[in-house]
């Protein structure tokens, strides 16, 4: 399955899977500068501002694809203004924490999510 950084050098979108369908997409590029400096954060390895950033995601909601255990992981995106952490996430998935095999948004704490594509 190819990475969504690859997908994003090679200009193309990641095939989704399970339950977030094409239709829930949104391209990295339109969403807010915070989302997008969290997800250079994702793929560089850190730091992150945040201690529960990096922690195993349980996808209890069960609106991403199913997976075992510890295969997602969530980071906050920062909203201003906000006095804690606020609502918003990026959630990935993958082997390897710097090379996500798809990250989703979400900017209503788990209620929907989005696929992240070029």
């Amino acid at each position: 399955m190819a990475t969504v950084v690859s997908a994003l050098l090679a200009n193309a979108p990641v095939e989704a899977k399970g339950p977030v369908g094409n239709d829930s997409t949104v391209v990295l590029a339109t969403l807010p500068a915070e989302a997008q400096q969290t997800q250079r954060l994702i793929v560089a390895g850190g730091p992150f501002p945040y201690a529960k950033d990096g922690t195993v995601f349980g996808n209890r909601e069960r609106l991403l694809p199913a997976r075992q255990r510890g295969f997602y992981r969530e980071y906050t995106v920062p909203t201003p203004r906000s006095r804690d952490r606020g609502a918003r996430r990026i959630v990935c998935g993958g082997r390897q924490p710097t090379q996500p095999e798809a990250c989703y948004y979400t900017a209503d704490h788990y209620a929907s999510f989005q696929r992240i594509v070029q």
